[in-house]
């Protein structure tokens, strides 16, 4: 069993129920799983769509990278999301991804681990470092919250409360 951080995201429909229920699927197959809050985060690539929704978990699996792929793959589509249907980067229903599987580097064509985003988006390193402030890049070895600190605003703001880039907890 190795630990695993996933983050979801969605802005289509409910989004931060269709989250639960993809973190309640997730749980079928990880164990000790905990979830950050959810946050708001103004679209950044396609900038024409509604806000998104994010969050990021992390827990146990048993899975190896690939199979887990396929099973989140599954709960996309189960969930809504039609890959075919919608440009890249644009809207979804939900979208998981697996940003770190333990100390992992992974370069496969359908996968590469860490994510190649995670360093340069709010939206991921916040509910990141609000479930571990002190982990660490698998790669270049800095904590995560330096690439935090060097991100400009974002437009990210813990859900509910409206406060664009709030403090890192």
């Amino acid at each position: 069993m190795e630990r695993i951080w996933l983050g979801l995201g969605s802005n289509l429909g409910d989004s931060p129920s269709l989250i639960r229920q993809a973190i309640g699927l997730l749980g079928k197959q990880l164990t000790e799983v905990k979830s950050s809050g959810l946050w708001c985060s103004k679209p950044r690539y396609n900038t024409y769509q509604p806000d998104f929704v994010n969050g990021v978990i992390t827990g146990l699996c048993a899975l190896e990278p690939l199979e887990l792929l396929d099973l989140i793959q599954g709960i996309e589509a189960a969930l809504g999301r039609d890959r075919a249907a919608v440009p890249v980067k644009g809207a979804r229903t939900i979208d998981i991804d697996i940003l770190l599987y333990g100390r992992r580097i992974i370069a496969d064509e359908k996968l590469i681990i860490p994510h190649p985003g995670m360093r340069e988006r709010k939206f991921v390193l916040l509910p990141l470092a609000e479930l571990d402030a002190g982990l660490t890049d698998p790669v270049s070895g800095r904590p995560f919250l330096e690439y935090l600190a060097e991100l400009p605003p974002q437009g990210i703001y813990p859900l509910g409360q409206g406060i664009y880039d709030a403090p890192c907890p």
